[in-house]
């Protein structure tokens, strides 16, 4: 092509040059601002929909941890009491051994008694203060605890509704005269027959009480174990997303430094096409 006052081509691929090195030092920026290599659907369609679906799924395990740690409160809460129970059926059954030993005087059997007494009425304080959150797994009345166990649906037909994958930890009910704890509410050991029956019946109790201990205890290490997985679930699914969309600083600042210098050659190399056009003066002198 010949010299032209009219069309300068190479100001002009100088300023394609320069307008592309801007366009990506202001990517670069916005890269190292805000640590995101995808923070737009304008940059990667693919990666940005499945990163927001995974940070949708994030939500929803922070709905599940927080669902397991209120069941864990409840249940921790009912196996404590649980266990006081037991331990309070063992005193009152030492008790009621002595006091069923036909050897001792009327006396001392009503001692016995008076602390078999305050032993009974202990269960039920305790039973009453197993309360969490408006939930007492020991109390008849107290209610059960249900918890979200993880996303998925689990109700596998084709039905529209989402039915909520959950754990539950049934009523435990060790109020005095039930089914676990058979000691009556009135029980005694104040005399001899009744001490020999309230041994069978603290017998009972303690059979009854080894499965209601197995019954918190498995419940609450099932929640522990879920817990546990939700929260590595969450941490891998976590850096899923920064796979997904988390920028790279160390290449984005070396890439930083390279169009800055890159800019200022485009700057000088628009500046020296400028220039071009005086050169066809020289023709006419």
């Amino acid at each position: 092509m010949g010299f032209s006052v009219n069309t300068n081509v190479g100001a002009m691929a100088a300023l394609q040059s320069l307008n592309q090195t801007g366009k990506d030092l202001a990517t670069v920026q916005t890269r190292i601002n805000t640590g995101l290599a995808v923070s737009s659907t304008k940059d990667d369609s693919a990666q940005y929909t499945i990163a927001q679906g995974l940070r949708g799924d994030m939500g929803g395990l922070k709905a599940v941890s927080s669902s397991l740690s209120r069941a864990k409160s409840v249940t921790d809460v009912a196996v404590a009491g649980a266990e006081q129970i037991s331990d309070t059926i063992n005193q009152m059954s030492t008790l009621a051994y002595k006091a069923a030993d036909p050897g001792i005087d009327t006396t001392t059997r009503a001692a016995y008694n008076q602390d078999f007494v305050a032993l009974r009425d202990q269960i039920t304080t305790i039973v009453n203060s197993a309360d969490f959150n408006g939930t007492n797994l020991l109390k008849t009345s107290g209610g059960t605890v249900g918890a979200l166990q993880s996303l998925q649906d689990s109700d596998t037909s084709t039905a529209t509704t989402w039915d909520p994958d959950s754990l539950n930890v049934a009523n435990q009910t060790l109020d005095l005269g039930g089914t676990v704890v058979t000691v009556a509410a009135s029980g005694t050991i104040n005399t001899l027959a009744d001490a020999t029956a309230m041994v069978d019946t603290l017998k009972t109790t303690q059979t009854n009480m080894k499965t209601t201990l197995s019954t918190l205890g498995a419940a609450s290490r099932q929640i522990d174990a879920q817990a546990t997985f939700t929260s590595k679930l969450s941490d891998t699914i976590e850096a899923g997303i920064g796979n997904l969309v988390d920028a790279d600083l160390a290449k984005e600042s070396a890439r930083l430094q390279a169009l800055q210098v890159k800019q200022q050659l485009g700057v000088q190399a628009l500046s020296i096409a400028n220039q071009a056009p005086q050169t066809i003066t020289s023709l006419f002198r």
